[in-house]
C-alpha cells in the first residue's frame, strides 16, 4: 500500500467539496456548510489564490486532504501556515495519512522558514485532540476564538469610516 500527497488541481474541486461536507457532517456542522464547487474552484484555482490544498491518496484513491493558507505572526515577524481543514476518510484512518499530511505542512514550514503551523480543534473531539498532542501540538486554552459574520459583520462594516 502506498501513500502519496500532491497539490490539488482544478479537477479536484468537487472532491474537495465532498471532503469539506464529510468533515462538516462529522463535526455536526453540515447545516453551516455553504461552500460550492464553484466557490472552492475560484478560491483555490482562480487568479491570485490565497488558499491551498494538498490531497492524500492511498494506492491512487483519494483518502483525505489538508486545506491551508498563510497567516502572519506580528510577535515572530514571520508568516506561518493556518491549517483550516485536515480530514481523512474513515476507511483510511489509522494508516498514518493524517500524520503524513501534517508532516507535509511542517516540512513546508521548515523549508520556507515559517514561524508556526496552527489550527483549531473542537473541544469535544477527543480523538483529534489526542492525535494532535501525540504529535507535539500544544493546545492554547488561554485564547478564545472571536468571529464576526453575517448581519453583525455587515452592521460593523456600515459603522466604519
Amino acid at each position: 500500500m502506498t501513500l502519496s500527497i500532491r497539490p490539488a488541481t482544478p479537477r479536484d474541486a468537487a472532491l474537495i467539496v465532498s471532503f469539506i461536507r464529510e468533515l462538516a457532517e462529522y463535526e455536526k456542522l453540515l447545516d453551516e456548510t455553504r461552500a460550492s464547487e464553484a466557490d472552492i474552484a475560484t478560491a483555490l484555482f482562480g487568479e491570485n489564490p490565497r488558499v491551498f490544498c494538498d490531497i492524500a491518496e492511498w494506492d491512487g484513491v483519494p483518502a483525505g486532504h489538508a486545506l491551508w493558507f498563510y497567516n502572519f505572526s506580528t510577535f515572530l515577524g514571520r508568516h506561518g501556515i493556518w491549517l483550516e481543514d485536515l480530514y481523512v476518510r474513515p476507511p483510511f484512518r489509522a494508516k498514518g495519512i493524517g500524520k503524513a499530511l501534517i508532516a507535509h505542512l511542517a516540512a513546508r514550514c521548515v523549508r520556507e522558514r515559517l514561524g508556526r503551523l496552527e489550527w483549531w480543534v473542537l473541544d469535544w473531539n477527543e480523538p483529534a485532540i489526542g492525535f494532535y498532542k501525540r504529535h507535539g501540538a500544544v493546545l492554547m486554552d488561554d485564547w478564545t476564538l472571536c468571529r464576526l459574520s453575517g448581519e453583525p459583520l455587515k452592521r460593523l462594516a456600515e459603522e466604519g469610516p
